[in-house]
Order: structure tokens, then sequence, then C-alpha cells
């Protein structure tokens, strides 16, 4: 049972939500951010705040999401292993010819890419380590170039549903045909990524003066690493077949991710366990965690109030609501971290039925926002552990300075371009 009491039921979910997603974000002690999702979930069943089987079933709202997972970081996982990325890296270095600005948007270019194909979160932790090893082959300074993965990473995630996890979180069965979606976000998607590009290129303008050092020959691609380009191109078109049908993303992107890292692993004579001890598998816990705190705050009645409210808000004006609701997402993913915001957002807007055009709004909002914070997203955060790694540092004070640069005028223009690319 409930406590009796409606009020207190409502603070002590509020705040034991609050608590966890700090937790997630903040990760005191170092411990997982997983460890606070799933500590806050098991709250809110000790507590009888939720009933343990709809914590269950909270959490099985995001299968499709998990297997998505899965897929992307197997992919993810045998390209790195058979250093696909590292020879794409190190062609970058070849074909700048000596020109730090050409290097920086041969980076940014392949950003681009894997992004599109291969999510945010590929981008953050596979791409970013072998552009850290490009730049110390070119002997330039590895920030400027590094900065390009994590700001790339949230700029191209609406490129495709298959290019951030958020996408299938925001619209979750109502995931719009391929069709419906490259209406919706070409445009905005365009808009976002040259934005983020000038403006990136205007923060980084003193660094890319430098002079690039000749590359050495690059070492020819191997065959495993050949064979996971070729599977990874093909998921990516199997997915957008998928997509252009209206289908779930989750099981195909699963399948596809198995049968690669299988023949590869069978090439190159890798064993399983290596693949496997590579995956970030805290990731699974963590959404699972999250999506049942989400359904307590519904429970408290919480979200079907901003739903009221974004229904009457809605009827009364849809296209200053898209753009309210938009910067509001935005902002306040930096605040929370946009995997819970999505949550919340897709929550609340499925509840309130709004238009495409809104809930495009509230994508934009969760993919793009994070680009102000460290702390914006699960991809820039993964981006600083491995930053770390290579001996890197960043202030979150000086990541704020550059997003704000950087991620404002993406965002005004990418709902701009949303708001023209309306019947």
């Amino acid at each position: 049972m409930l406590p009796a009491d409606p009020s207190l039921s409502l603070a002590l979910t509020c705040g034991i939500a609050a608590l966890a997603t700090f937790g997630v974000i903040a990760r005191p002690w170092n411990m997982p951010e997983f460890v606070f999702a799933l500590a806050g979930a098991a709250l809110l069943v000790a507590l009888n705040l939720l009933p343990w089987p709809d914590a269950v079933a909270a959490a099985g709202k995001g299968l499709d999401v998990y297997l998505f997972l899965i897929g992307m970081m197997l992919l993810a996982e045998v390209a790195r292993e058979e250093k696909l990325f590292d020879w794409l890296a190190a062609r970058a270095a070849a074909e700048a010819r000596g020109s730090a600005k050409r290097l920086f948007l041969i980076v940014y270019a392949v950003g681009i890419v894997v992004t599109t194909f291969l999510s945010n979160d590929a981008t953050a932790v596979v791409l970013t380590p072998a552009v850290y090893a490009a730049t110390r082959t070119a002997k330039v300074e590895p920030l400027p170039y590094l900065l390009i993965c994590a700001f790339i990473a949230n700029a191209a995630s609406f490129v495709l549903p298959i290019s951030n996890p958020a996408n299938l979180v925001v619209f979750g069965e109502a995931m719009p045909p391929l069709r419906d979606w490259l209406r919706l976000f070409t445009v905005p998607s365009a808009l976002a990524i040259a934005a983020t590009y000038v403006a990136l290129r205007l923060t980084q303008r003193h660094a890319l003066r430098q002079k690039v050092a000749e590359a050495p020959s690059i070492p020819p691609l191997s065959k495993g690493g050949a064979v996971a380009a070729i599977g990874i191109l093909a998921t990516a078109a199997a997915l957008i077949a998928a997509s252009a049908r209206g289908a779930d993303l989750g099981l195909p992107t699963f399948v596809a991710g198995v049968a690669v890292a299988l023949v590869v692993m069978t090439i190159g004579r890798i064993p399983p366990i290596l693949i496997l001890r590579g995956i970030s598998w805290s990731v699974l816990p963590l959404v699972a965690g999250l999506f049942i705190l989400v359904e307590g705050l519904n429970r408290t009645g919480v979200l079907p109030a901003l739903a009221r409210a974004l229904k009457a808000a809605a009827a009364a004006s849809p296209h200053a609501t898209a753009w309210m609701t938009g910067l509001a997402v935005a902002f306040g993913s930096n605040l929370i971290n946009n995997l819970p915001m999505g949550l919340i957002a897709a929550t609340t807007s499925q509840n309130a039925a709004v238009t495409p055009e809104i809930t495009a709004a509230i994508l934009i909002g969760v993919d793009l926002g994070p680009n102000l914070s460290v702390t914006g997203s699960l991809a820039t955060i993964l981006w600083l552990i491995a930053l770390r790694r290579e001996g890197e540092h960043i202030s979150a004070l000086r990541f704020l300075m550059i997003g704000a640069v950087v991620m404002t005028p993406a965002l005004l223009l990418a709902l701009a371009g949303l708001a023209l690319s309306q019947p």
C-alpha cells in the first residue's frame, strides 16, 4: 500500500528521485551511476511508494532501448578491437596535409558519420581515444579536436532515429516512420550541425593556427576491421529500412550487433570475453532504474499535472509551446541529465497527446541541450571519462563557457528549422 497521506507520498517520491538523479550526475565516492538509480528505485518499492509489479513493468518498458544499446555497444566494441576507428583517425591525420583547420574539418565529418550510424555514445567512447591518438601523431594540441567528439555526439544525434538511444525514449512506441522523421528533423539537424561547427571553430580559432606534422605511413586495415566496417554499414542500412517501415529498432540492432560480432570474432580469433568485457553493461541497469524513478513520479500526480498544463498550452498556441518546451527541456537536461529529462518529457508529452511538432521540439531539447555542460548527457559524461584516461582534463566551467557559445545558437536555429519544416 502507498502511504495514506498523498502529500507525504509526493514529497518522498520527489526527494528520492532528486537524490538519485544527483547521485547519477555527481557520482559521490566515485561509485558507478547505476548504483544511485537502482538505489532510488529500490527505495521507492521498499517504502511502498511504488508496488514492485509496477516497478518491474516500468523497467520492462525499456526493453527496446536495452536491445538497441547492447547491439550498438557490440558493434562499437568489435570496431574498436579491430582498430577501425584508429585507422579512420590515422587517415584523417594523413588527409590533413599539414593543415590544422583541414584536420579539424575531417574529424568533424567523421564524428557526424559515427554519431549518425553508431549513436552518440559510440562517438564519445570509441572515437575519442582514436582522435587523441591522431592528434599525438599530428603533434597538435588535442583538446580542440577532442571537443569535436563531445559536441558532435549531441549535435548530430537526431539525424536518424538510431543516432541516440534517447530518441527511442522520447518517442517510445510512437516512433515515426523514417519518412516522417526526415521531414521533421532534416532541416533542424543540418542547421544544428552547421552552427555547432562554426561556433566551435570560432572558439578554437587560435589553437587551429598550429602546423600539423606529416603523418607516417598508414598500416592497412585488418580483415576483421574491414568486416566490422561492412557490418556497420549493413546494420545502418537495415535499421534505416526498419525505421522506414515504422518497426521497432531494438531487436534488429541487437541481432545485427551479435551477428557482426560473431563474424569478426571468428575471423580475428578474438575471445568473446574480450568483447563482452569491453561493453559498458552498467548502462542497462542505469536506464532501468531511471524508468522506475520516472514511473514513481508519474504515480504521484506530478507528471499528469505537467501533462495537463502542456495540453492546455498546446491547445492555446502550439507553435509557441513547441519553442518554450524545447528550450525548457534543453536547459533542464543540464540540471538533471538528459536521460531522466527525456523520460519525464516523454511521459508528459504522451499523456498530453501533443502534436508531432511539440514532441520533435522536446527531442531536439533532449539531444542538443546537453551541449551546454559536461553533465548534460550520458555521452558527454562518457567523453569526460575517456579524456581522463588519456591524461587530458577540461574543467566544468571552461566547458560551460564553450558550451554557451556553441549550444545556444545551434538550439535556436534547430527549433527555427523545425518551425519551418511544419506544413
